[in-house]
């Protein structure tokens, strides 16, 4: 009877240590209904880290994508590397932004970083930090808190709102659709 039992629970724990396909993309949440967008363009004025505005006034008239991450994580810089890359590739395509979500005494870190990419895209690419509702999961993006891609339509409007490491053909498709 014991060695049954032993088997069964070998049985038990080998089924236990099967991988499971996930049924979506890991670290991918889907966007929000087109209800849930929305309509009116967004307001914003972050603070910089380049001495180039991040603000809806200076990005109005042309697409723009934000990046929300935090600069030494991996997903971060993953996230910033497809930023810079798009950026350098595509630079008439849209406005791109990396907002570091991270406190102020980090400032000095984040403008390594950000300069770091933004050397890679040519100039192309603008940074700031996240301001204190943004720090609590509040302001006009909503939470950014997890690694976040906005990207907003020509008149400031959210056309794609993704978490976790959001791919450069993503990003494209998006701005393809304006």
């Amino acid at each position: 009877m014991r060695r049954l039992l032993v088997r069964v629970a070998l049985a038990f724990g080998a089924v236990a240590c099967l991988p499971v396909r996930p049924t979506e993309h890991i670290g991918a949440t889907p966007p929000p209904a087109p209800s849930a967008q929305p309509s009116t363009p967004l307001v914003f004025e972050l603070p910089s880290v380049d001495d180039r505005s991040v603000s809806a006034p200076a990005f109005r008239g042309k697409p723009a994508v934000l990046a929300f991450v935090v600069s030494d994580s991996l997903a971060g810089q993953a996230e910033a590397d497809i930023l810079a890359t798009l950026a350098q590739q595509k630079p008439e395509a849209a406005r791109y932004a990396i907002v570091a979500v991270e406190p102020e005494e980090r400032h000095e870190l984040v403008e390594g970083f950000v300069r770091f990419f933004a050397d890679k895209a040519h100039g192309q690419l603008f940074g700031a930090m996240a301001d204190k509702d943004m720090l609590l999961g509040q302001g006009p993006f909503g939470d950014v808190r997890d690694q976040t891609v906005i990207v907003l339509d020509r008149a400031g409007r959210v056309i794609l709102r993704e978490t976790g490491v959001v791919s450069a053909s993503d990003i494209a498709r998006a701005l393809a659709t304006m």
